[in-house]
């Protein structure tokens, strides 16, 4: 064990950074390990209950493990250190992650660039339910004009290394605005009980520029840098706190911007580090604490009508307006990269990796507008399905707040532990009327899909269970989308929607009143390729558009193990012929052609 000495501790790091396992960059997939999903998804309570029922506790009166659920929710962190009497009385006990917490640090500031600079700045001196509001992409200007919502840091001024300057704008907005209802709502999950204070004064950690003079602090927040060290913790990050409180309430009324303003949020955190203000684990801390006062805020029943008139409002008000902004989040594969390396900045798993997900009280109301069509229960599954593996520094709460992994969940489940029945009205609009599940879904359930809506699947799945399609379209994106179990169609539209094959693992069977559509456009769209026998029934549409075609032609649009010899589609339609050409099916033993007659 170190005590926190400022003379020793800069030559104490540099020692290590050589020797260190860790990355520099702090950028390793979170997920690589084993992930072990739970028989159950029942809360499991911290020891003073349920952060969910106790979150007006968090106010400064109450500084302790016991009396603070913020406090006790981030107390994985006194694994990794004790509190002293005095800001540098403190006691390092895992010295080879804290180490690494700063040297991240010193290598992230190291590498800043003037634009990485700047949007730090920015970051650092805006309020940050204003800077949030990028997220919203090209909906972000038209939300500024409706709601009023300003900032008087324009860009870095002339003087900024010697002068600080505070945002003197609306935050969010004017609560009295046209979307008022949505400034009242983030305004009211950052509202009274949703500090980052208390944790900050409990566990007394410093900023990273405090333990190592090798930390490059933007010169431009010189000025804004706390002269007081006994007044000034770095752990957990209160602005990343900020941002993401501002996201969740942003995203619950938004849905259709649910990971991009996650990312958003998330960008900021890491804006900490470049600036030399944080550490990550502050910023995972800020993340974490975020979470749990959200989901708490948004189950309190004083805020139920709030928050349904800032849903209400977003969809009548603002997602109707015409848009003609830029989209800096418009790249999904990137905003994934960034937010899941963040949630544990490659520290290693220090702790048992063996351990299910545990899905906290009231946890499931942060998908709630984004998941609409499933059940609490369900989205309790989607959260444990989707979350961290054990292990990591702080994540390993009792309840499970740490590895929980909003931007995964956002995109379905990740096993199917169980049978899941889905339903989608798409009357009602929205996620309702179509989704797309873009995780790669294991498991042994089994997945039936009912209702008018469309449900489209891309990830790499391997679930056992098979596929039931009684209503509705469902759409495979993917090779592999329909996982390693049988198919049955009893009444909806299976759609192939991926260039080369659509799998089918095991056996298909399609009654009368199913519809199979099947697109070839193009050269290298191959056909449904059915391992075990075919059943076939109802109708099968095919689209040829683009397709080059000549007299006598046979086209292969399904394959199959064996064919069921009783079994034929009742009808056959065809999208992208030329005039005078007729369709004609073939029924082999292993495979259904057509062939193609031109008059």
């Amino acid at each position: 064990m170190k005590r926190l000495k400022t003379s020793i501790v800069s030559t104490l790091l540099l020692s290590l950074m050589a020797a260190s396992p860790l990355g520099s960059a702090g950028v390793a997939s979170a997920n690589v390990a084993a992930q072990v999903y739970p028989t159950s998804v029942a809360p499991v309570e911290a020891s003073s209950g349920a952060f969910a029922d106790r979150y007006k506790n968090n106010v400064k009166e109450n500084a302790t493990v016991e009396t603070n659920p913020a406090i006790e929710a981030l107390s994985g962190y006194l694994e990794l250190w004790t509190p002293g009497k005095t800001w540098d009385g403190g006691t390092i006990l895992e010295q080879s992650v804290l180490d690494a917490n700063i040297r991240k640090v010193v290598e992230i500031t190291a590498k800043r660039t003037e634009a990485e600079g700047k949007a730090a700045y920015l970051d650092d001196r805006r309020n940050q339910s204003y800077s949030v509001i990028d997220g919203l992409g090209p909906l972000a200007d038209v939300y500024r004009h409706l709601t009023g919502a300003q900032t008087t840091i324009l860009d870095i001024p002339a003087d900024a290394t010697e002068v600080k300057y505070d945002d003197k704008g609306t935050g969010a907005g004017d609560p009295e605005s046209k979307l008022g209802n949505m400034v009242k709502f983030v305004n009211t999950v950052r509202g009274n009980y949703s500090s980052s204070n208390p944790a900050k004064g409990y566990y007394q950690y410093p900023r990273p520029f405090r333990w190592s003079e090798e930390v490059s602090v933007l010169p431009t927040l010189i000025p804004a840098k706390n002269p007081d060290p006994t007044n000034d913790g770095g752990f957990p990050s209160g602005h990343t706190n900020a941002a993401y409180l501002a996201a969740f309430a942003m995203a619950y009324a938004v849905p259709e911007r649910y990971q991009e303003l996650l990312t958003r949020a998330s960008d900021l955190g890491h804006s900490r580090i470049v600036a030399g203000m944080h550490s990550p684990l502050d910023v995972i801390g800020g993340r974490v604490l975020a979470t749990a006062l959200s989901a708490s805020i948004l189950n309190d029943p004083e805020n139920q009508g709030l928050k349904e008139a800032a849903y209400k409002e977003a969809h009548t008000k603002l997602l109707n307006q015409v848009v003609t902004g830029t989209d800096p989040y418009s790249n999904y594969e990137s905003n994934k990269q960034k937010f899941t390396e963040r949630l544990t900045y490659d520290f290693p798993q220090i702790q048992d990796q063996g351990k299910a997900v545990t899905v906290p009280k009231g946890a499931e109301v942060l998908l709630e507008t984004r998941l609409p069509y499933l059940d609490n229960t369900q989205r309790r599954w989607v959260l444990a399905t989707t979350g961290l593996p054990s292990g990591y520094p702080l994540l390993d709460d009792k309840e499970g707040w740490g590895r929980l992994n909003l931007f995964a969940a956002a995109d379905g489940f990740g096993a199917l532990v169980n049978d899941v029945t889905v339903t989608m009205d798409a009357a009602k609009g929205g996620f309702h009327a179509a989704d797309q599940w873009r995780n790669d879904i294991s498991g042994a359930g089994k997945l039936t899909k009912q209702g008018t809506g469309a449900l489209e699947l891309t990830g790499n799945n391997t679930f056992t269970g098979g596929v039931q399609l009684e209503q509705g379209t469902l759409i495979g994106s993917s090779a592999t989308a329909l996982g390693n179990g049988p198919v049955v169609n009893n009444g909806g539209i299976l759609q192939k929607n991926v260039p080369g094959e659509l799998i089918v693992s095991s056996n298909f069977k399609q009654s009368s009143k199913g519809t199979l559509e099947l697109a070839l456009a193009g050269p290298d769209n191959g056909p449904l390729r059915i391992k075990g026998t075919a059943t076939y029934g109802g109708k099968l549409r095919v689209d040829l558009t683009g397709v080059e075609l000549s007299d006598k032609q046979r086209i292969t649009v399904i394959t199959s193990g064996k064919r069921d010899p009783k079994s034929t589609f009742a009808s056959i339609e065809t999208k992208g012929l030329p005039a005078k050409t007729q369709v004609k099916a073939i029924y082999n033993a292993h495979s259904v052609q057509l062939l193609i007659t031109k008059k």
